[in-house]
Parts: structure tokens; C-alpha cells; sequence
């Protein structure tokens, strides 16, 4: 397929670079032009405008928005639907409010142009790796688009499979489904992203208390000099708390146990908030995920080395670097 890409940076770049090495098509548009240049390099398509990639794909047209959620992706798709016929679709694969989504789809439903949210999972290392999706659209256009997703998804690599699952749509053991229609994608991406804080959050807390068993407040006699890194290597394997986020922190501890180089003041990107928000809108209690939220708030006041764990962690799969003052 041929499509066409908005946003080259450190998401947008790998997702087309992905794409042309799986043989697909991929004409890009970014607003710092050696972004655009580099792709090119790599074999891509470049345009110099929104105007311009719009006009080099073929029809029906397929346009991949990969921006930061806010106004940008909102005047990039409003921008877009000025240029685009009935029958092109816009898929945004950013970090959109779900609800934005739903509304978009109505509108863009007016002028016979198809909407398709994309949760993308994978941060800096989906190049490699491939990335987990969550897909909100039309059915008949998530099934067209189905070669590009197909492309950036994993696969099943080496992971056992699951028992069971017989008879199941076959998309989910690849790394990508359909999660139901317009803003159905954006919406579990929420809800991972919101789990996402709690799991950071119990790592942080659980090596700040192994490292401070052996600090000078102890008295002498109960302290355990504890090497911490050690225990997320030795814990990365066999163990039942083993995973991704626990293998960015080995890497993280191993360059450095005290972490020096984090302040640890944590940002967050605004799907925890918007996970809770939705938490009460529906009544369901979340309390670890909430804590985890109010945790973050709590960093940019003061810092502890739990703080520092999260922000290692935050580096080592978005490449999200701490806010400086």
C-alpha cells in the first residue's frame, strides 16, 4: 500500500521506516524538514506540505497523522479534511482523548471521509520490536488498512501461545485488533496507559524500599546493603513480576545503581488523568491507578528514588527526557 505519514518524529520516523522495509509505500510530511530529508534518505516519499503528500498518494488516499493529541492533530485533521475526497480515510495514531475521536468520525462522516483511531504501543523501539495496536473504526476500512497493521505489529515472535484461544480472531496473537468502532482504539490505549502508571509505580516504590534498607536512618544493626540492580537482573528471570518495564530498569541500574543523571521529576502525558476521569464518569474504582496519577503530581514537588526509577523507566521505552525548569 501507499500511504501517507504526518509527523516524523521519534514515533512517526520508525512507524514509516517500518513500512518501507515491509515493502509498503510511505510519503512523509514534517514540519522540520530534515525529518522529511532523512526519510527520503531512507527511501521514502517527501512533501513540503500537508497539500503536497495529499496530492502523491493515489485514491482512495490513507493519511496517518502522528502527533502529540491536543490542538496540532486537531487543526492537522481539520486541514486535512479540506484536501481530502470521499473514500480517504485519516487514521490518527497519536494519544487522542477517545471521546475526540467519536466526534471527529460524526464530522468527517458528513463529507464521506472515513476516520480510524490507531492506540500505538512500542514507543522508541517499535522500529525493531513492532508495535501493539488498538483500532477503532469502520470494520470495512480497519480490513482495508489491514496489510499496513499487519506490517507494524510484532507478530507472534516467541511468545508462548495462549490456551484456549481457538476459533478467536487471529489479529490479537500478531499484536494489533479491532477494538470496535471510532474511538474504541484510543480508548483501551487509555486504559493501558493508565495500568502502565500503576505497574511504574509499584516497581518505583518496591526498589526505593530495597535501597533504603541499607541507608544511615536504619540503625546499624537492621541494615541490608541490598545491591538493587542485582535484584532486577535476578528478578528479569523466572520470576512471576518479570517484564518490559523490569527489563528497562535492569538496563537503567546497571548503567547506574544511584541513577544521578534523573532528577526525578515525573511528567505525565495526560492518558492517566483522562483514565480516571473515565473511572468516575463510570463509577469503577481504581484506586491504585489513581494513587499512581497523584504520585506523579507528587514528584514535581519532591523527588525520592522512586521517582528517579520512573523516570528511568519513562526514558528507556519512550526516550521521555524530564522537564527541565
Amino acid at each position: 500500500m501507499h500511504i501517507g505519514l504526518i509527523g516524523l518524529g521519534r514515533m512517526g520516523a520508525n512507524i514509516a521506516r517500518r513500512l518501507l522495509r515491509g515493502g509498503h509505500a510511505v510519503t512523509g510530511y514534517d514540519r522540520a524538514a530534515a525529518a522529511v530529508t532523512a526519510l527520503s534518505a531512507d527511501g521514502g516519499g517527501a512533501a513540503d506540505s500537508v497539500a503536497a503528500l495529499v496530492q502523491a498518494l493515489p485514491q482512495p488516499r490513507a493519511v496517518w497523522v502522528m502527533l502529540p493529541a491536543g490542538a496540532i492533530t486537531e487543526t492537522t485533521i481539520q486541514e486535512l479534511a479540506g484536501l481530502l475526497q470521499p473514500g480517504d480515510i485519516i487514521i490518527d495514531g497519536g494519544n487522542t482523548m477517545y471521546k475526540d475521536d467519536m466526534r471527529r468520525a460524526r464530522e468527517l462522516a458528513g463529507r464521506g471521509i472515513e476516520y480510524v483511531d490507531v492506540g500505538t504501543s512500542g514507543g522508541v523501539w517499535g522500529l525493531e520490536r513492532g508495535y501493539c495496536m488498538m483500532i477503532g473504526g469502520e470494520k470495512k476500512v480497519v480490513d482495508h488498512l489491514d496489510p499496513i497493521f499487519a506490517c507494524l505489529a510484532p507478530g507472534l515472535g516467541d511468545i508462548a501461545r495462549t490456551p484456549g484461544r481457538d476459533g478467536s480472531d487471529p489479529r490479537a496473537e500478531q499484536g494489533y485488533i479491532h477494538a470496535g468502532p471510532a474511538g474504541a482504539g484510543h480508548y483501551v490505549k487509555m486504559v493501558h496507559n493508565g495500568i502502565e502508571y500503576g505497574l511504574m509505580q509499584a516497581y518505583a516504590e518496591g526498589f526505593d524500599l530495597l535501597r533504603s534498607k541499607g541507608s544511615d536512618s536504619m540503625p546499624e544493626d537492621q541494615r541490608l546493603p541490598i545491591n538493587v540492580a542485582d535484584v532486577a537482573e535476578v528478578w528479569r528471570r523466572g520470576s512471576v513480576v518479570s517484564s518490559w518495564l523490569l527489563d528497562l530498569t535492569a538496563i537503567a541500574l546497571a548503567r547506574d545503581a544511584e541513577l544521578s543523571t534523573f532528577s526525578g521529576e515525573v511528567a505525565d502525558s495526560g492518558e492517566g488523568r483522562w483514565t480516571i476521569d473515565a473511572a468516575v464518569e463510570q463509577a469503577v474504582p481504581v484506586p491504585v491507578l489513581a494513587g499512581a496519577l497523584f504520585a506523579r503530581f507528587r514528584s514535581r514537588q519532591e523527588h525520592t528514588y522512586a521517582d528517579k526509577i520512573l523516570s528511568a523507566m519513562r526514558f528507556g521505552f519512550g526516550g521521555h527526557v524530564e522537564k527541565k525548569d
